[in-house]
């Protein structure tokens, strides 16, 4: 095997690759984590030669990095990186990659691409020999825009690579507060012998965004919020949330437990989708930042029914969990940036206290803006004349637990264990499928029931109809 270690990115000047890849392998060469050898190669249409390449990444590594940003770790960052220009779905592209790659292991290829380019790339690199014994190939969900389109791309990478090679990414997945799901739930005693029915009431889990569509039009037209966020990150919270304890800490046995709970949610089809279900549009109104314009006005004025609002009322069909509610709810132009979850605990048995003073205990999960951890109990208020009770906050601030730590982007450490060749923070085919055939259903009983998008205003939480959802259990939203 050659000395030579490369890395090859497709869609290498995409803001993807731009705002986060290189960034992230900026900061793993920073701590010493990349091999001394290891060169990095860009593909993409852009026309550049490896000097006019360095230039954009480091421009955007300024912006990124910030005050992390060092010059000494650009001078041997910058040794890394060549550059190929071509069209991925053209055999010529692969030659000259060929070319630049001799005498090179080929350790890692990324496809930092639109989806609908994962199988032609896997077959042309197999066509072109570059797939060599150890190579992994790693590409970021959604993979495909159903379960159809899921299986094809699957069997192009099957016939290039075998499953402990490909990396399937959800960068959620990246991120620490995610990952430490696992340890909150497993490591703590505190937790693990109420995490039930028989004492958990309701989940919430909000993925909400400030933002429109802006740029990502085109593609999100092709997705929505269904394929782009409650398939993609909102399943994989869920399943952490509700998975069984694994047979041990390795990536097969937190899969398949994964794998578990998607297969015993209860399908949602024709009949329940107008009850369960919310679709939603956002049309022009005010945020912070002022006066935006809707949905279609964004895309020039067209006439599209893509929802960028979703909410469901989804119910987990076994011993753990029936009978608990998981309510989930993503949208965009939402009045604040957050992504969390809300674990609520049944009321005690029986109040002493006045009923209206008696509030459920909750466990609050904050994914962004910052991560933290937060259980909030019911406390006596500092009163002589009464006994009042008042809801106060347990915090665990990991920012600030850990602030002498820089944030990590979530990017690293996916990266880092794709070059490792770990799997455990991947995810499987089976779980893949499993999560389409849900959202399939769901899509196809939308499509059956002529459910159209309702309006909201941007800058609110979504149409009323997401409120009427939840009241129908007996709940609300928690801002």
């Amino acid at each position: 095997m050659a000395d030579k270690k490369v890395m090859v990115i497709f869609g290498a000047t995409g803001d993807l690759a731009l705002k986060m890849i290189f960034p992230s392998l900026f900061f793993l060469d920073k701590e010493g984590h990349l091999e001394p050898e290891l060169m990095i190669l860009g593909v993409a249409r852009a026309r550049h030669d490896d000097a006019s390449f360095a230039d954009e990444v480091q421009k955007m590594m300024r912006e990124k990095a910030g005050a992390d940003y060092d010059e000494a770790t650009w001078a041997r960052f910058v040794q890394r990186l060549c550059y190929v220009d071509g069209d991925a779905t053209q055999t010529s592209t692969y030659g000259k990659i060929s070319e630049r790659l001799k005498g090179f292991s080929i350790e890692l290829f990324y496809l930092s691409t639109s989806p609908d380019f994962f199988g032609v790339i896997a077959r042309n690199l197999r066509d072109a020999g570059l797939v060599q014994s150890q190579t992994r190939i790693a590409i970021e969900k959604p993979i495909g825009h159903d379960l159809a389109s899921s299986q094809d791309i699957e069997a192009a990478l099957a016939q290039a690579f075998p499953e402990e090679r490909i990396h399937r990414l959800d960068h959620y997945l990246g991120k620490d507060t995610v990952q430490n799901l696992i340890s909150l739930r497993f490591a703590n005693t505190l937790f693990e012998p109420v995490w039930n029915k028989d004492n958990i009431e309701h989940v919430q889990i909000t993925v909400a965004e400030t933002v429109g569509v802006e740029r990502r039009w085109s593609y999100y037209d092709s997705y929505g919020a269904m394929r782009d966020v409650v398939q993609n990150h909102m399943l994989q919270l869920l399943c952490l949330i509700a998975m069984e304890p694994p047979a041990a800490l390795d990536a097969d046995s937190v899969r398949t437990e994964k794998v578990k709970v998607l297969h015993s949610l209860r399908p949602i089809g024709a009949r329940e989708v107008e009850r369960e279900t919310v679709r939603g549009q956002y049309r022009k109104g005010y945020t912070e930042q002022g006066a935006v314009p809707g949905y279609s006005e964004e895309a020039g004025g067209g006439n599209s029914d893509t929802e960028t609002f979703v909410a469901i009322a989804a119910h987990i069909d076994n011993w753990r969990w029936a009978g608990v509610p998981f309510f989930l709810r993503t949208g965009k132009r939402m009045p604040a940036r957050t992504t969390q979850i809300v674990v609520q605990f049944r009321p005690v048995p029986h109040s002493i206290f006045h009923r209206t003073e008696n509030l459920p205990n909750r466990l609050i999960i904050r994914l962004q803006p910052q991560e933290e951890i937060a259980l909030q109990i019911m406390n006596k208020t500092p009163e002589l004349e009464a006994v009042r009770l008042k809801p106060v906050t347990l915090d665990l601030n990991l920012i600030e637990a850990f602030r002498t730590k820089r944030r990590r982007i979530a990017y690293e450490r996916l990266i880092f264990d794709a070059l490792k060749g770990s799997t455990f923070l991947f995810v499987r085919r089976d779980e893949v499928e499993a999560a389409w055939r849900w959202i399939d259903r769901i899509a196809a009983g939308w499509k059956e029931r002529d459910m159209k998008c309702l309006p909201y205003s941007a800058g609110t939480w979504g149409p009323s109809s997401a409120f009427a959802l939840t009241e129908r259990h007996g709940f609300s939203w928690a801002e």
